[in-house]
């Protein structure tokens, strides 16, 4: 596959210096990225419907609660619940490796109250 990789990045630079890649329809425009090109055929209207309605997975929900967190620990280093956000941090991490594994840690399921509990 690296083969190909490189036969087509050169190609495209190669259509760069000859300017066949200027001036075409939306240029420098943001790139529209909802393409459902890789998601199979029979799901793609139930994963269009489910986004249109505002639904996100659980662990994209944590992937941005956990980058919310970081942001605001960067911005106010000093915050004087720095410690309370840094174990809802540990939590949303370690619920986010164990959504990739054999278990789902849900903030509704009675053990992921007893875990937070003990940590805040």
């Amino acid at each position: 596959m690296l083969i190909l990789d490189l036969i087509a990045e050169q190609r495209i630079a190669e259509a760069i210096e000859r300017g066949e890649l200027s001036n075409l329809p939306g240029e420098g425009r943001p790139l529209k990225l909802d393409d459902d090109a890789l998601v199979p055929e029979d799901l793609r209207m139930a994963y269009r419907i489910l986004r249109n309605a505002g639904f996100v997975p659980p662990e994209v929900e944590s992937l941005r609660e956990i980058g919310e967190l970081e942001r605001l620990l960067e911005a106010n280093p000093g915050a004087e619940n720095r410690a309370v956000a840094l174990r809802k941090l540990q939590v949303l991490r370690m619920r986010l490796e164990l959504a990739g594994g054999r278990e789902r840690l849900y903030p509704s399921s009675e053990y992921f109250g007893k875990l937070l509990g003990r940590l805040v």
